[in-house]
């Protein structure tokens, strides 16, 4: 499954300036690498065919394909802005791009580009090799549509090339738009399958608590309300900073304190350095549910629950994140394969979407008993593709606070 190109995914661009002079510079390359395998076809021609020197040959082939070239082009790109300011003016709607005027204008462009690039290419020749070049413009006619001729097919075979080359430039960006909607369109949908979920855990918490102790579960309620409040907030967003997410996990366990009381502890390990990057809503969330459901809870002691983010020590660009829990583990007939449930399928196929390869979920049990569950993504460090941050349940209503 390719990755969409989500804001997070893509690199901090480097400056707009440089950048520009960059695309220019390959660009020029480009045309230049052109015109000279033009003028060596022609010079080729040229020779073998009229047994002409190849020097005086090649320096005139030169110069009339790039006078042609810079003719034609210029013409091109002035006969696509007035077709596209004639619409303008007239009111009517187009979806007309500059660098192609249309094939009458094109030829138009071709015609007069041509003759004027062969006779300032001709001039240029003769400067540099001292010759005198007989101008086709003050030839006989048949001459003159002779030597125009065979001057505009380079021009036209290079136009049916950057015809085919725009066209096949455009059907791969629309197939790359449709690609990226139908990942952002999947990423929604697995979002919308993944927060019902989260909700429907709570809510059967919330039920066994009404019958045990009233006042706990009110307590419960009101933290769930504000939470819900916050995640609403924030699935708004595509993405938000790490620390946000840190946050809504302090408000779960927060609804998750008061269901276990003393049982349940955590404490979170989150950088200064990397608490701006941005991840998609909601992604370590079906693992801190799991480690309750089917760590802490069954464990008669219950235990701690760990939250860690770090950068990978082997690669810099790459975000660790961990969720680790010191309670009963896993239970072979329960779940026989770790992290093979609905919220570990889903956190799989979301990294898939977002991330393509690079990023992965494993979940191990550890040695000393409990289990850990490891999320590896590309770091995105452009915060400015951020959304700005949720308010979370912390800010609507009080809750316990956090023993580590």
């Amino acid at each position: 499954m390719s990755p969409p190109l989500t804001d997070t995914a893509r690199p901090s661009p480097g400056p707009l300036p440089q950048r520009r002079l960059v695309d220019w510079a390959r660009c020029l390359l480009r045309q230049l690498l052109l015109l000279c395998t033009v003028s060596v076809g022609l010079t080729v021609l040229l020779v073998s065919t009229f047994g002409n020197s190849w020097k005086p040959t090649l320096i005139y082939s030169f110069c009339i394909s790039l006078g042609c070239g810079g003719f034609i082009h210029g013409l091109r790109l002035l006969a696509g802005w007035g077709r596209i300011r004639f619409y303008e003016r007239m009111g009517w709607s187009h979806d007309f791009v500059m660098s192609w005027p249309g094939w009458p204008l094109m030829m138009l462009c071709l015609l007069v580009g041509t003759s004027l690039g062969y006779t300032a290419g001709a001039w240029l020749g003769s400067l540099f090799t001292g010759l005198h070049f007989r101008n086709p413009l003050n030839a006989p006619w048949q001459a003159m549509l002779g030597a125009l001729g065979f001057s505009m097919l380079p021009g036209i075979a290079l136009t049916f090339i950057f015809l085919w080359r725009s066209k096949a430039a455009a059907a791969e960006a629309r197939a790359e738009t449709l690609r990226r909607q139908a990942a952002e369109t999947q990423l929604r949908l697995l979002e919308s399958q993944l927060e019902p979920h989260m909700l429907f855990n709570t809510l059967a918490n919330l039920r066994v608590l009404i019958g045990m102790d009233a006042a706990r579960a009110q307590a419960m309620l009101d933290h769930l309300i504000a939470f819900l409040r916050a995640t609403l907030v924030a699935s708004q967003a595509e993405r938000h900073a790490l620390r946000d997410e840190f946050a809504r996990l302090a408000d779960y366990l927060a609804l998750m304190q008061v269901r276990m009381g003393q049982r349940l502890s955590f404490e979170f390990d989150l950088p200064p350095d990397i608490a701006d990057l941005p991840v998609p809503p909601l992604l370590l969330q079906p693992l801190v549910e799991n480690a309750i459901k089917h760590g802490l809870e069954p464990h008669v002691g219950g235990g701690s629950l760990t939250v860690r983010a770090r950068r990978m020590p082997d690669s810099h660009d790459m975000l660790r994140l961990e969720v680790i829990d010191n309670g009963a583990g896993y239970a072979p007939p329960d779940i026989p394969v770790p992290g093979s449930g609905f919220g570990t399928r889903q956190i799989r196929e979301r990294l898939a979407v977002v991330y393509g390869p690079k990023a992965r979920l494993h979940v191990q049990a550890r040695p000393e008993g409990g289990t850990v569950a490891v999320i590896e993504i590309p770091m995105a460090v452009a915060p400015s593709a951020m959304s700005a941050p949720a308010p979370t349940a912390r800010e609507a209503a009080p809750r316990p606070t956090p023993s580590s």
